[in-house]
C-alpha cells in the first residue's frame, strides 16, 4: 500500500479532525457492554488499556493495578536487569490463587532476618522449611506471631512460628473452592499444598482467592496470576534481560525502540524468536504501511503505532518524523489489519481519542500522560506553592532526566554509550496529582461502552467489525468551527 490508495480524507488526520456520527442504540443496559479485546493472538484484555513503558508510568503499583482492572501494565527497563525481574516477580506473586513457588526461610533463620523479609516481600506469612533449600514444611510464621521488640531479633524463628504438627494442610491438586472451604472452616488464612513427603508444592491464602472472585475482569494467566509485561530493548544485554525476565514469569515482551522500522528491530525478533518460543512480542514503534508490513513480515505478534504523538516525546519537533496519529492508525490497518494486532500508542488527550483509536484500526490503546500522575505512577506527589496545586512528574524515556537515571541504574555499557552520544527526543514536564488511577480506568470503561451503544452495538468487537471495512462511512469531518463547538468548553 502506499499513500496514493490510502483514502484523502485520511491524510493529515488526527483524533480532533472528527466525529462520530450516532446510530441507533440496541442495547438496554450500557453496563453489559463487552469491551474485550485482543493484545496478541494468544492474550486478550478485558478493557483494552495498556499502561506505557515509562518509568513515570509503570513500576509495580501501576502494573498490578491495571492488571486487576483489566487492563495491562508494562514495566519500563530504564532499571537494572535485577530490579526489572523483581517487579514482574511481585505482580506474579501479588494476587493468585495458587502460588506455586512460595516465599521460604529456614528454621535456622531468626526473627530480625524473618522481619526484614517480611518487609522486602511485602508479604505476611513465611513458610519455614526443615533446612534451608529442603523444600520440606516445618511450619508457618505469620506477621502476628514476630514479636515487634528487638529484643527478640536474634531468637530463631522456630521459636514462635505455627509447627507443622498444628497446620492444616492440603495436596497441590486441591480445588480452589475446597481449599475456600477449608480456611473458612478453619478460620485461618493461608494453606500450604504439600507432598506425601511434606514438600512444599505452593500455598493458597484466603485473600487472594476472595480478591480474584471478586474481580472476574481481571487479567491472569492460566493459573490465575495476574497478567504483566516487560519491555526490552534490541541492542546491548537485551537477550540477558529476556531471560530473567522470563524467569520471574512475564507474559509478554515489549520490544520498545524509537524507530522499530530499522534492521536492529529485525535481528532482536529473530534471536528472541529463537530464545523464547512462544513468547508474545509487541514490538514499535512504527507509523506507517510500510513499517506495519515490515513488522508483520518478521514475526511482531503485534505492532506499536506511533511516532511523536505524545506529550512526553519531541521526536516531530527535533527531526520532523512523524505520521499523524490517526492516520497512522488507519494507514497501519489497512496494510496488516486482521494479521498481526495493532496497539495505538500516544495522542490520547480526550476519552473519545480511545474509542476513535479503536474504531479506525487499533486493538488497543497504550497511555501514558493519561495515567501518570496518578497514585500508582511511580514519583512522589509535589506542591506547587505559587498556585497550592499537586503535581508529579511525567517524563519521556528519551527525556534527558530519564536517561541519565536509567544509565546510573545500567550495567550495559553499549546502551550507556549509546544515549550518551544520541541527543535526546523527549521532554519533563509536570502534570497535574490526580488520585487513584483505578478511578481513570473506571471513566474509560464507562466513556467507552457509551461510545459503543452510539455506535448501534453492544460490544467493542461488534463496533469494531462494523466500522474497521470503511471508518469513513461512520465519521464527520470538522472544520475549524465545528471543532470548536464540539471540543472548545
Amino acid at each position: 500500500m502506499n499513500l496514493n490508495s490510502l483514502d484523502p480524507a485520511w491524510i493529515g488526520k488526527t483524533f480532533d479532525d472528527f466525529l462520530f456520527r450516532p446510530q441507533k442504540g440496541i442495547t438496554e443496559s450500557r453496563a453489559a457492554i463487552s469491551l474485550t479485546s485482543q493484545l496478541t493472538g494468544q492474550v486478550s484484555l478485558e478493557l483494552p488499556i495498556v499502561s506505557s513503558n515509562m518509568d513515570s508510568v509503570t513500576g509495580l503499583d501501576m502494573a498490578e493495578t491495571m492488571a486487576l482492572e483489566g487492563g495491562l501494565g508494562v514495566i519500563h527497563r530504564g532499571q537494572s536487569i535485577e530490579k526489572q525481574a523483581a517487579l514482574v516477580s511481585r505482580v506474579k506473586r501479588s494476587h493468585s490463587a495458587v502460588i506455586e513457588n512460595p516465599l521460604c526461610l529456614p528454621i535456622t533463620a531468626t526473627v530480625g532476618e524473618a522481619k526484614l523479609f517480611a518487609r522486602r516481600h511485602n508479604i505476611n506469612g513465611i513458610l519455614i522449611e526443615t533446612a534451608e533449600g529442603s523444600g520440606v514444611l516445618a511450619g508457618v510464621l505469620t506477621r502476628r506471631d514476630i514479636p515487634w521488640q528487638r529484643d527478640f531479633d536474634d531468637r530463631p524463628v522456630a521459636e514462635f512460628m505455627t509447627t507443622f504438627d498444628r497446620l492444616t494442610t492440603a495436596p497441590a491438586n486441591v480445588s480452589t473452592e475446597t481449599a475456600e472451604q477449608i480456611m473458612f472452616e478453619g478460620r485461618f488464612e493461608r494453606l500450604p499444598l504439600i507432598d506425601g513427603e511434606r514438600r512444599i508444592q505452593g500455598l493458597i491464602t484466603r485473600k487472594d482467592v476472595r480478591f480474584l472472585r471478586e474481580r472476574p475482569y481481571a487479567s491472569k494467566d492460566n493459573k490465575a496470576r495476574l497478567l504483566t509485561a516487560a519491555a526490552i530493548g534490541c541492542a546491548g544485554d537485551y537477550l540477558e534481560r529476556a531471560d530473567e525476565l522470563l524467569k520471574s514469569g512475564t507474559d509478554c515482551f515489549f520490544i520498545d525502540i524509537a524507530h522499530g522500522h530499522s534492521t536492529v528491530m529485525e535481528t532482536a525478533i529473530d534471536q528472541l524468536k529463537s530464545r523464547c518460543p512462544g513468547v508474545p512480542l509487541v514490538c514499535g514503534n512504527v507509523a506507517t504501511a510500510d513499517g506495519a508490513r515490515f513488522m508483520r513480515d518478521i514475526g511482531a505478534d503485534a505492532v506499536k503505532v506511533g511516532v511523536g504523538p505524545g506529550r512526553g516525546c519531541r521526536t516531530r519537533l527535533e527531526t520532523a518524523a512523524g505520521v499523524p496519529q490517526l492516520q497512522a492508525i488507519r494507514e497501519t490497518w489497512c496494510a496488516v489489519g486482521g494479521e498481526i494486532r495493532i496497539m495505538a500508542d500516544g495522542g490520547v488527550k480526550h476519552d473519545k481519542d480511545i474509542f476513535l483509536a479503536l474504531a479506525c484500526g487499533a486493538d488497543t490503546v497504550m497511555l501514558g500522560s493519561a495515567l501518570s500522575g496518578t497514585d500508582e505512577a511511580p514519583g512522589r506527589v509535589i506542591e506547587d506553592p505559587a498556585t497550592h496545586t499537586k503535581k508529579k512528574i511525567y517524563r519521556g524515556m528519551t527525556s534527558p532526566e530519564a536517561v541519565l537515571e536509567s544509565l546510573y541504574d545500567s550495567d550495559d555499557t553499549d546502551a550507556v554509550d549509546a544515549a550518551l552520544y544520541t541527543p535526546p527526543e523527549g521532554q519533563e514536564i509536570q502534570v497535574p496529582y490526580k488520585g487513584s488511577v483505578v478511578d481513570i480506568l473506571q471513566r474509560i470503561r464507562g466513556h467507552l461502552r457509551s461510545a459503543v451503544s452510539y455506535a448501534g452495538e453492544t460490544s467493542l468487537s461488534a463496533a469494531r467489525e462494523k466500522t474497521l471495512p470503511d471508518p469513513l462511512k461512520f465519521m464527520v469531518p470538522l472544520s475549524e468551527s465545528s471543532r470548536r463547538e464540539s471540543y472548545e468548553r
